[in-house]
């Protein structure tokens, strides 16, 4: 495994501690949970930088990332809901969004291209794969699991900002939401014609054995 692959596997039980320590301790874990939301957002940033830096950009790379993605996102908001500070709405559409685009990928993947490289126009890949894109809808996430985590910590200490910081973050998660849903309305757009394809060699293929 190289080691672009390697720091992504290692965001999964990370992200199993920053998840049980939202639930467990007072103000002070809290706090310290919110940096550990924060290397573990960086973490992806990361393994991205050095796979493009040392060629080693592999389609297994690209799914283990996307998956890594996909799980961090869906248990920090399954969490943040559960404690009452979002609403359930958000990690709803963002599993059905993730449902959705993670088979069109799948699909592209079999025809051996990556969750990048399948999309075809310009304004498709600026809003899939562009850093500004990606830089801004990883930052919309981060500081929305941070100040949320945050809240958490000031609410544990009962402190009267925990309010104030608790709406910013709300504000911020619909936010993420939003650049979620963007990001995700190209790749179904543009993966139509190889889910056809797909679709149209799957009735086919049983004339072509006979």
């Amino acid at each position: 495994m190289n080691l672009p692959n390697l720091i992504t596997v290692l965001r999964f039980p990370l992200l199993v501690v920053v998840v049980v320590l939202l639930f467990v301790g007072g103000a002070v874990v809290k706090f310290l949970d919110a940096f550990l939301i924060i290397l573990l957002i960086l973490m992806d940033t990361l393994d991205g930088v050095l796979a493009r830096r040392r060629g080693e950009q592999t389609l297994i790379g690209s799914a283990l990332d996307i998956a890594a993605d996909r799980t961090v996102e869906i248990a920090m908001w399954v969490a943040y809901a559960q404690q009452g500070l979002i609403s359930v709405a958000i990690p709803i559409t963002v599993v059905i969004r993730g449902a959705l685009t993670d088979a069109a990928r799948s699909v592209a993947l079999t025809s051996g291209q990556s969750a990048h490289s399948m999309m075809r126009s310009r304004l498709g890949h600026w809003l899939v794969a562009s850093g500004y894109m990606r830089t801004g809808y990883a930052l919309s996430k981060v500081f929305a699991f941070v100040i949320l985590a945050l809240t958490l910590g000031l609410q544990a200490a009962g402190h009267p900002a925990a309010k104030p910081m608790g709406l910013a973050g709300v504000v911020l998660s619909w936010l993420a939401l939003a650049l979620c849903i963007l990001r995700g309305l190209p790749v179904l757009i543009e993966s139509a014609p190889l889910l056809a394809s797909s679709e149209t060699q799957g009735v086919r293929s049983p004339d072509r054995e006979g």
